[in-house]
Order: C-alpha cells, then sequence, then structure tokens
C-alpha cells in the first residue's frame, strides 16, 4: 500500500494535502491529518508483523512529500504537539522491546531478532518529520511554532535513539548508526551543536533542555517493581546520566540517585557494577554540600561499604575508587586537620580493606587492593601510623608474591612503602628490620625469577629505593646491617643494588615535619 492508498482508506483526497485550507480547533479531532495519523496507528497494530516495515516505509514517503501547512496545520500549538506526540509514542512502541517477568531481567537474544530491523524503520520516519520540521523554520512566523514542537518530541525520541544507539542484543549495526544519525537530527532540529545542549540547555541557567523530561519518561521504569522488565531501561538511564557533568547534574540529584542506588543493590553482578559507575559519576558531578543534604552520603556510604565483603575483582575494581572518592564528601582529609586527629571512616575503611588484603589469595584482587592503598596514604598522611603494624604485615606478604609477568602487585606496594616512609617516617625507625629483611629478599627473588628486562628494572629500581630511604629514617642503622652481607654468597645484580645503599650520593629526600597524630 502507498500513500495514495493510506490516505484513500481514511477518505482523503490529494486534493486536501495540497489545500491551503486550516483545521479550525473545534473539528480538530476531524482534521485530515489527525485522521491520517490515526489510521497509520491502526494499520501498525493489525500489520505488526506482516507489513509493518512497509506501512513504515511509506509513512516516510507522506511525512517528505506532504505539503508542510497540511502537516502542521493552523491548530493550537497544545493540540498539534499532543497529536505528534501520541504518534511518536506509537512508533517508538512498535520497535519497543519485549517485557521480561523473569528475576533476572534477561532474555534470550532471540527473541530480539526482529527489533532492529523495525528501530531503523522508526528511525527513517522519525528523520523524516525532524526534516519538515526544519522546513517549516522558512517562515518566520513559524520558527517558534517549530522549536516548540520539535523540544515537545525530542525527549521521546531522544530515548528510542538511546535505546538502539548501544552494543546490546537488540542493536545491530546498521540500527545503531540509524540511531546516532537520528540523536544528531533531534539535536540540530532544536537549535543544539551536540546532543548535551539538547540535554542541558546551552547555559546553566538555560531551562530549555530535556533531561528533566527524559528522566520523567523513564521514571515509571525504574521502581523496584518495573526496571527489569525492559532490558533496556537501565542502559538507556546510565547512558544518558553520564552525558550530563557538574554543573548541570545537581539539579537532577532526586532524579537520578534514587535508581543508581537501586542497581547498586540489586544481587546480580552486572546491576551491581552499572549502578557504581552511577554513582560515582554523581559524586564526581555534583557539589558534596548536595550530598550531604539529606543524609544522601550517608545512605551511599553504607551502600557502598556493604560491597567491600565481596571478593569479586569486576567488582572491587569500581567500588574502592567510588568509596575513597565520596570519603573526601563525607570527611576532611586527615592530613589537612589539626591535632588532635580523630578516627573518622577513613581508618574504618582502611582497617578494613588491610584486614581483607592479610586474607586474600586471588591474584587479581591483591592486585587492586594495591593499587587502592596508595590514594588512601596519599590523603590519609600522618594518620597512616595508626594502622603501620597492620601494613607492614601486608607489605611484607604482597612482596613475597609474585604476579608475573608484569609485576604489578608488587610495584605498587613498593610505591605504598615509599610513600609511607615519606608520610610517616617517625614510626618507620623501630620497623627497619623486618621491612630491610624484606626488601633484601625480594631483591635476591627477582634476579631468580623470570621477567621482562623493563619490569626487573622497575623492580630493583623501586626496591633500592625503599631501602636508601629507610637507610635515611633508620640515621644510617641498615647502611651498618649492609656491610655486613657476604658478597660470596649473593648475587651480582643484588650486591650492586646494596652498593647504591651503603655508598650512596647525597640522599634527595628531606622528610616532611609533620605533626604527630
Amino acid at each position: 500500500m502507498d500513500l495514495s492508498g493510506i490516505l484513500d482508506n481514511v477518505r482523503i483526497s490529494a486534493e486536501h494535502m495540497q489545500s491551503e485550507d486550516n483545521c479550525a480547533p473545534s473539528v480538530y479531532h476531524d482534521c485530515p491529518l489527525a485522521r491520517v495519523l490515526h489510521h497509520i496507528q491502526d494499520m501498525l497494530k493489525s500489520n505488526a508483523s506482516e507489513q509493518g516495515v512497509y506501512i513504515l516505509g511509506s509513512t516516510e514517503q507522506f511525512f517528505l512529500n506532504a505539503d508542510v501547512s497540511w502537516l502542521f496545520p493552523d491548530i493550537p500549538d497544545t493540540e498539534l504537539r499532543s497529536l505528534y506526540i501520541d504518534f511518536v509514542k506509537y512508533l517508538t512502541c512498535y520497535a519497543a522491546l519485549p517485557l521480561c517477568d523473569a528475576d533476572s531481567g534477561t532474555l534470550p537474544p532471540s527473541v530480539y531478532k526482529d527489533i532492529p530491523g523495525r528501530a531503523s524503520e522508526v528511525s527513517a520516519v522519525m528523520q523524516a518529520l525532524l526534516l519538515r520540521l526544519g522546513d517549516t523554520e522558512a517562515h518566520l512566523s513559524h520558527i517558534t511554532r517549530s522549536r516548540s514542537l520539535t523540544h515537545a518530541l525530542a525527549s521521546c525520541m531522544s530515548v528510542f535513539a538511546v535505546t538502539h544507539l548501544q552494543d546490546q542484543p537488540w542493536t545491530s549495526e546498521a540500527s545503531k548508526k540509524d540511531a546516532l544519525s537520528l540523536l544528531v537530527s533531534i539535536s540540530q532540529a532544536a537549535g543544539h551543536e551536540s546532543f548535551l545542549g539538547l540535554l542541558c540547555g546551552k547555559t546553566v541557567d538555560d531551562h530549555t533542555g530535556v533531561v528533566q523530561s527524559v528522566l520523567d519518561i523513564l521514571k515509571p521504569e525504574l521502581t523496584k517493581e518495573n526496571w527489569k522488565r525492559n532490558q533496556a531501561t537501565k542502559h538507556v538511564f546510565s547512558w544518558i546520566l553520564v552525558q550530563v557533568k557538574r554543573p548541570y547534574l545537581g539539579s537532577y540529584l532526586e532524579s537520578v540517585f534514587p535508581p543508581s542506588l537501586l542497581f547498586s543493590d540489586d544481587y546480580l553482578m552486572e546491576n551491581k557494577i552499572l549502578g557504581v559507575h552511577c554513582l560515582h559519576h554523581i559524586i564526581h558531578n555534583v557539589p558534596a554540600a548536595d550530598l550531604r543534604q539529606f543524609n544522601r552520603a550517608n545512605v551511599l556510604y553504607h551502600a557502598l561499604f556493604n560491597h567491600l565483603y565481596t571478593s569479586e575483582a569486576p567488582l572491587l575494581e569500581v567500588v574502592l575508587p567510588c568509596l575513597l572518592d565520596l570519603l573526601s564528601v563525607l570527611e576532611k582529609s586527615p592530613a589537612e586537620m589539626s591535632c588532635p586527629r580523630k578516627r573518622n571512616r577513613y581508618d574504618k575503611v582502611l582497617s578494613h580493606i588491610l584486614v581483607y588484603m592479610e586474607m586474600e589469595d586471588k591474584i587479581a584482587v591483591r592486585r587492586l587492593y594495591a593499587s587502592i592503598l596508595l590514594p588512601f596514604i596519599e590523603r590519609m598522611g600522618i594518620v597512616i601510623a595508626r594502622h603501620l603494624k597492620r601494613l607492614e604485615s601486608v607489605i611484607v606478604g604482597y612482596l613475597e608474591i609474585s604476579d608475573s609477568p608484569e609485576e604489578k602487585t608488587r610495584l605498587s606496594i613498593l610505591a605504598v612503602l615509599e610513600k609511607t616512609i615519606q608520610v610517616a617516617w617517625p614510626r618507620i625507625e623501630c620497623r627497619m628490620p623486618v621491612l630491610g629483611r624484606s626488601l633484601l629478599r625480594l631483591l635476591c627473588d627477582v634476579t631468580r625469577e623470570t621477567q621482562s628486562p623493563d619490569v626487573r628494572r622497575d623492580l630493583l629500581a623501586k626496591t633500592t629505593r625503599c631501602l636508601q630511604m629507610l637507610d635515611h629514617c633508620s640515621h644510617g642503622n641498615l647502611k651498618v646491617i649492609l656491610n655486613e652481607v657476604d658478597d660470596t654468597c649473593a648475587n651480582e645484580t643484588v650486591l650492586e643494588c646494596i652498593r647504591k645503599v651503603t655508598d650512596p650520593p647525597p640522599c634527595d629526600w628531606i622528610p616532611d615535619t609533620v605533626a604527630p597524630c
């Protein structure tokens, strides 16, 4: 069925399309445009699988060929917007994902086999509509009306485009390309150079952005009962969220915080990770005062802290940096506090991490823990002295185990030891014997193990640097001990490193003056 056939079925002649006569408000529901759009919807409903693609192709031609004054008649703006919003919503429903009633919120990929083709056809119809909306701007009297209608349609169209924009079981290369093209067309039709401008407006005080209306569309699907029914909902929400950054995001905190928390509290690992990603973005882009308001930051802290009891590396990889950034919202940095420094959440989180580090035997998890220790020590400063006993045990234990070929764990722990000596040097001298033996053992292990030349060079250099700093803290006592090493029982590489400690140039490290903790 072609365009003329569609018109004949609703008893509208071609002359009606070319006529300049406009519909009166009182006969809005009887105007030709309304009858055509409603009939297209009925045809799609009755031919959802058989002729749907062909009907959508004819609809695209209908929008491209119809007269502008016929497509956008002189009826009240509210009625015209309502007419097109209902039509666009129906189009999105035609390419909507099947709902899932399973607790996992996932369906087999086979159920999505028809979705990419439908999405591409719907994208083409929407682009044709946007193109004709742009044609109305040629008439100065219609510019305001055109922009108003475009903004009214932009929210629903944007949700549809983002749904089919990402790599998912319900998308194909063609449908993703069409969705991206649609997203660009929406932004340009609304007078913005980028999608971020469409979402947030051109300035902070510009309230023409559509992000709130997009979130309002998603809100009914982001409840505890519904968010798993549509597999695309969480991905659309997270994609939209990460586009909105400081200083815009703070205005939408009430809309984005609960869903992010809901995702992170799920039992599925994929959803937990997605939720933590969303929460971390919020922490980075919302003012600390807004996060602390209404006890949000405390709620977030307890939710993230509960994730520390896991031993899953993918989750810890996102939780640890997120929690560290949250602590800077909740607590003043111990390194910046005046005396006396009271114990706070930094101490609680670090104590927990050190306990779990001692017990952990998975190489991947040990590597993650080792990488997060350095930023903790940098933020805590001299207060790290409260945790030196357990930290010393962790350092010694982690230097003993290789995670070749990259040796990321050992390199991270050596950086931790170096930073610990720098910030807590008054408490290091008494720990010199234990740490010194551990570093010497590491030198011997490195010379016997197989690593790449670059990794071995880094390990030897960092180990030697730590030995030099230990000697400096102990006022040369380590040097006395190293001079007693029997050169007949040690590898030449080890002896060379020892000589760099016993016969060094003047030490380039000067301990900072620190206040007692």
